[in-house]
């Protein structure tokens, strides 16, 4: 039975209000005035060299092109102080939605492993168990953020923007505040039932009779109920708290790009724990086969995420209809480095490490994949994110570090305290001696 050291409850505190400290920091001293940018803006132009209205048109009035111009300047200056003032929102929010993903990536994938009758897996059902014990307060908080934060983040949440927008007067239907939250509270309502029911069933078999398999079959049955369920609402969730951001742009695709995201991320924090533990001498019932399967997801996920990636983006380059092409405009124009980053460090990175299939059976191999696939796939959040709210007012400062520290913290408390409360041999269910014998 694992036991949460004091060495990780007080990293993870540590990290909790460090982040915090970090990113409250952040966020005060982006509170600056119009006046205090124009001042920014003109150092800027300084140091460029720039000679912005040096040139007045021929034929207009002296008086009138220095009334223009101010007022461009003014208007300009606005827009980059709103920028500036809706980084630390959406830095929060992009930690926060990163690693509630991860768990709720978790809970599909043990999903299958039951819906499947996955014979490999059950060793490492307590581990899932654990993560997946996030996805409510993790949800709950990105609500409370995207409540908080409101126009900051998604812009459709002004009235005086949707005043001015008739085409997000024509989505108003769906894209209103209070329709939002409850659809946010419907999909984290059924993803946590089926959780809590899962385990409770899951929990009960380890004290069945041998020959009682009733808590398996009903856990087989939710399982493909939920899935069925989830793939919905995982669609509907992405086009809520992430497409919406953007609300002038849309991608079919866009439900399936986020789970691939959302699945590699699970996989490989179910890996990167189970290794944990292992090396505590606490699953020695997991071998170097659970590994490798563990890996081989790591790698094929990756890959399907390549995928996705290059099919939204060759099918929007391609097409070059206007509406649909300013998404990647912006980032590779704005965001060249943690946009082609992001592509190395969530495909050619783990190809290269994991796709020899002896290297997915050495742990440090593992981790090291796994620390490129996190930390790319946090950036591919950030990439969705950040670009609609903070345009070319990007950066990875204390905002952003504080907001990963603060949530990395809260992650570990939760997902440990989880993993804790139970055995971490689910040894009541019928496919566990498969399991502990299974080998590739």
């Amino acid at each position: 039975m694992y036991t949460i050291s004091n060495r990780l409850k007080i990293v993870s505190l540590i990290l909790v209000i460090v982040g915090a400290g970090m990113w409250t920091t952040s966020y005060m001293s982006s509170h600056v005035s119009v006046e205090d940018v124009k001042v920014m803006l003109a150092e800027e132009e300084a140091s460029h060299g720039g000679g912005h209205g040096e040139v007045a048109n021929d034929h207009a009035p002296a008086a009138d092109t220095h009334g223009e111009e101010a007022s461009h300047d003014d208007e300009h200056a606005e827009h980059v102080m709103h920028q500036i003032h809706n980084r630390p929102y959406s830095a929060l929010y992009v930690a926060a939605f990163f690693f509630f993903m991860i768990a709720l990536g978790v809970l599909a994938f043990y999903g299958i492993q039951y819906a499947s009758q996955a014979g490999w897996s059950p060793v490492l059902f307590r581990v899932m168990e654990g993560i997946t014990y996030y996805v409510l307060p993790g949800g709950l908080l990105v609500l409370a953020i995207a409540f908080w934060a409101g126009d900051h983040i998604f812009i459709w949440m002004d009235p005086d923007v949707v005043a001015h927008d008739e085409l997000i007067q024509n989505k108003a239907s769906w894209l209103n505040k209070p329709w939002f939250f409850i659809r946010g509270l419907i999909f984290l309502g059924g993803w946590s039932l089926y959780r809590y029911f899962s385990r409770k069933f899951s929990i009960a078999q380890d004290t069945a009779d041998i020959n009682d398999n009733r808590n398996f079959k009903k856990n087989f049955r939710i399982s493909a109920a939920f899935l069925v369920f989830y793939i919905y609402t995982e669609s509907m969730m992405s086009w809520d708290w992430i497409m919406s951001v953007d609300p002038h742009w849309f991608s079919t695709l866009f439900g399936w790009y986020v789970f691939a995201s959302m699945f590699v991320s699970g996989i490989t924090v179910i890996a990167l724990i189970t290794m944990y533990l292992k090396s505590k001498g606490l699953m020695d019932f997991v071998n170097d086969s659970h590994l490798h399967d563990l890996a081989k997801f790591m790698f094929a996920i990756s890959i399907f995420w390549t995928y996705l990636w290059f099919s939204q983006f060759m099918l929007i380059w391609y097409a070059n209809i206007p509406e649909e092409v300013t998404y990647f405009v912006t980032r590779i124009e704005d965001y060249k480095l943690p946009f082609f980053g992001m592509l190395a460090l969530n495909f050619i990175f783990p190809f290269l490490v994991l796709m020899n299939s002896d290297y997915k059976r050495i742990p440090w191999f593992i981790v090291m994949a796994g620390i490129a696939i996190l930390v790319g796939h946090y950036v591919d959040v950030y990439n969705m994110i950040m670009p609609a709210t903070v345009g070319d007012r990007w950066g990875f400062g204390l905002a952003e570090f504080g907001a990963v520290f603060f949530f990395l913290g809260l992650f570990m408390l939760v997902v440990f305290y989880a993993i804790s409360k139970q055995p971490l041999l689910a040894k009541g269910n019928p496919f566990v001696k498969e399991s502990k014998q299974f080998h590739y």
